[in-house]
Order: structure tokens, then C-alpha cells, then sequence
């Protein structure tokens, strides 16, 4: 009797312990426990010598960017719910420690042709998918020119969350754009998103 009880607690405890997200007291500490790949939120591939990796942003990192100094409850609460209504993904492209536009040798026509793709016409490009293969129509996406200053080419994906979350997993995937890689493609299970950490503010 007393070890059923014992074992009922720990299942008890520990269906709590998922169902409740975790907290960190800013956004720092949350940028770190994302940015490692066993805590679920960020994936990376290497092909043909390109990095990719992707990084699924919780709402609340969103929230703070917004939020500076107006900790006002009513505040806080308009704007988690304003980013909670989409997903939002970073997906990292680079080769050889730089942005994919460096690393490429190409003439003034081709240069120009891939800036106007990734600042335009990435849409066609990514995709995200449920397991039943529905497509989640992309919201926006943003892509801020670094012009070299970074190791990386960062765009910032928006796709709505309404019925995302239905699926057990969403895939993103990224067609080859130019650079021989084939299609990029990173399996999301969504539980992680439905339980994302937050912030204390």
C-alpha cells in the first residue's frame, strides 16, 4: 500500500513538473537554456559544408524586446498575448564562420539576385508542415542585413500558431537555395512549444 502510494505521488509530481513551464528571472538565462540543443528549441544541421540551425523563440523573449521598462501588469498581459498568437523561428545559414552572401563567390548579378531572395522571397522557400503534410501559411519573415558584420545570416520567421499545435510535430523545412545543400529540414515536436519557458518580469 505504502509503495503504490509512494509511486502514485511520483507520477503525480511529475505530470505537474511537465505541464509547468520554466521559469528564468531574465532574458539572458532563457537565451542560454534555449540555445542548448538537448533543452529542445534549437537544431542544427551541417550540408555541404553550410551550417543551419534553427531557433524556436518563446513568446516571452518577444515580449521583453517590447516591454523596456513598463512592467504595468495590464501591459505585460496585452503584449504575451499579442506574440502567443504566432510562432516564432530563427533559422541561422553560414559557411565558414560568415554570413552565406561573404562566403559566396559571385559576380554583381548573381549577388544581387540572391540579397533580393532572402530579402523578398523567402516565403517560397521555407515552409512549415504538420505531420498530416498541412502546410502553416507563413505570417512574415524579416531579414535584417548585416553587411558582413556577422557570422551568420539570421532571418526571423512568423507562422500563426491557431491549430499549429494539433500536431505532435511540425516540420520546417528550407529548399536549396543556390547552394547545393538539397532541402533542409528540422523536425519540431511541438510539446516543447506548448510548454515554452517564460520570464519572471
Amino acid at each position: 500500500m505504502t509503495q503504490r502510494f509512494c509511486f502514485l505521488i511520483i507520477i503525480v509530481i511529475s505530470v505537474v513538473a511537465c505541464s509547468n513551464p520554466m521559469n528564468f528571472d531574465n532574458d539572458q538565462e532563457l537565451l542560454e537554456y534555449i540555445s542548448i540543443p538537448e533543452n529542445g528549441y534549437f537544431y542544427e544541421k551541417q550540408v555541404q559544408g553550410y551550417n543551419f540551425s534553427l531557433l524556436y523563440k518563446p513568446t516571452d523573449l518577444l515580449v521583453h524586446q517590447e516591454l523596456n521598462d513598463n512592467l504595468d501588469v495590464d501591459h505585460l498581459r496585452s503584449l504575451r498575448e499579442k506574440y502567443s498568437k504566432h510562432l516564432y523561428f530563427t533559422l541561422s545559414m553560414s559557411k565558414n564562420n560568415q554570413e552565406v552572401l561573404n562566403a559566396l563567390v559571385r559576380d554583381k548579378g548573381e549577388f544581387g539576385a540572391m540579397v533580393h531572395q532572402l530579402s523578398f522571397g523567402m516565403e517560397d522557400r521555407v515552409h512549415l508542415f504538420t505531420e498530416k503534410k498541412d502546410t502553416i501559411e507563413m505570417t512574415d519573415f524579416i531579414y535584417p542585413r548585416m553587411y558582413g558584420m556577422s557570422n551568420s545570416t539570421d532571418i526571423l520567421f512568423v507562422f500563426p500558431k491557431q491549430n499549429s499545435l494539433e500536431s505532435k510535430t511540425l516540420n520546417f523545412t528550407v529548399e536549396d537555395l543556390g547552394f547545393y545543400t538539397g532541402e533542409v529540414k528540422f523536425k519540431i515536436p511541438t510539446e516543447k512549444i506548448k510548454n515554452q519557458p517564460q520570464i519572471n518580469f
